[in-house]
């Protein structure tokens, strides 16, 4: 047998050992199990946070793109005229485009350090959030384990990946109901101040 076979068995073995513990414990507990991933791309959070993004980033995104423009006709009009030009001017307009292009290779270096800094900074809270969903229907529904990634087979009847995202889907719009509940109840009360006192 090779090492590597070797090292296959073995690693086989170690999974074992951990494992058997578990499947032994396992028989009073009540074990769930969330896809973590699914939960991700579902939940309208992350959605919003997706287009937040997009809004917060699109004039940079323009500029780029209006960078990029520029530079390829300025190629376009050395590649054409070039062979007319004088040298000087041929040269200088070389000059030019090395120039650009070396500000929009910073500037996209700029913006794709911001974008990832954001996202991190925005999935960062909806992971906590997801993480607090499940934590919540796993003491609803009276779990005792709930597992996540690496889980190579469940049935339907310990998946809680629906119940999780339901839960994310009325956190979403009870946050989105609360801004507007506000403004109407600011609104009521305002006209009750204002209502003549009965003498």
């Amino acid at each position: 047998m090779s090492s590597k076979a070797r090292l296959k068995v073995l690693g086989w073995a170690v999974a074992g050992a951990l494992l058997a513990p578990l499947a032994v414990g396992a028989e009073g507990l009540k074990i769930g199990v969330v896809n973590a991933v699914k939960v991700l791309e579902g939940a309208p959070q992350a959605e919003r946070a997706r287009k937040l993004l997009e809004k917060e980033f699109a004039a940079r995104d323009r500029e780029l793109l209006a960078q990029q423009k520029a530079i390829k006709e300025m190629e376009d009009k050395l590649s054409k005229d070039g062979a007319v030009m004088s040298e000087s001017e041929a040269q200088k307009l070389e000059r030019d485009i090395v120039g650009k292009r070396r500000d929009l290779k910073r500037d996209q270096d700029e913006f794709r350090e911001d974008v990832n800094l954001r996202r991190n900074e925005e999935f960062g809270k909806i992971q906590k959030e997801i993480v607090q969903s499940i934590q919540a229907v796993a003491k609803d529904q009276g779990f005792d384990l709930v597992l996540g990634d690496g889980v190579i087979y469940a049935s339907d009847k310990v998946d809680v990946t629906g119940d999780v995202l339901d839960r994310l889907k009325k956190g979403a719009g009870a946050a989105s109901g609360d801004g507007d509940g506000g403004s109407r109840g600011s609104e009521g009360a305002g006209k009750a101040e204002k209502a003549p006192e009965k003498p």
